[in-house]
């Protein structure tokens, strides 16, 4: 990577559920909107989606302004905590940020969410775009985020909004930073 590589990291807008189907809210429906008009003078150039609908319809109105496509990767969609329900999930997810290797059986733990996020991010960093934009879930943006920064933890992911924006890129000596940029 070169010091100008750069990608932009948006969480979905307010959903009416975790589901793949769930769509977003009236409220999710005009942070969208608002969405778009925050990066429309940006030099995005390649939209990359997580395939659940909340995260399809969070870039939607930004890639009719913009006439960019969406595409859909399934590294992006959320976390599988559990293979069901689990009323304890904010105690994993806590767990998950002591112990990248914690998993429920069924689940997938937050090194592997890594892993598959990064796998994702990896091709934005290397492709020839001025800024690419990569939609995803909480979890996974904030294991993403604590891999860059271990002190981004559990209460930084509590205290994430719908939709949260991060500019990752790399600083003057080739590690990676990211900044929170709109929320």
């Amino acid at each position: 990577m070169t010091a100008s590589h750069k990608l932009l990291l948006i969480r979905h807008c307010q959903a009416s559920g975790q589901a793949p189907e769930a769509a977003l809210t009236d409220t999710g429906q005009e942070q969208a909107a608002e969405l778009a008009r925050f990066l429309t003078d940006l030099p995005v150039d390649l939209i990359v989606s997580s395939s659940y609908m909340r995260a399809r319809q969070t870039i939607a109105p930004f890639a009719t302004l913009k006439g960019l496509t969406v595409q859909l990767d399934e590294r992006l969609v959320e976390r599988t905590l559990a293979p069901g329900p689990v009323a304890n999930w904010r105690q994993l997810i806590r767990d998950s940020f002591d112990d990248l290797d914690f998993h429920v059986p069924g689940g997938e733990s937050g090194r592997e969410v890594q892993e598959r996020g990064w796998a994702a991010l990896d091709e934005l960093w290397h492709g020839d775009h001025a800024l690419p934009l990569a939609v995803t879930h909480g979890n996974l943006l904030s294991l993403i985020l604590h891999s860059v920064d271990p002190d981004f933890r559990y209460e930084q992911w509590e205290a994430l909004t719908n939709p949260d924006v991060y500019l990752l890129q790399e600083n003057g000596d080739g590690r990676l930073q990211f900044e929170r940029i709109w929320s």
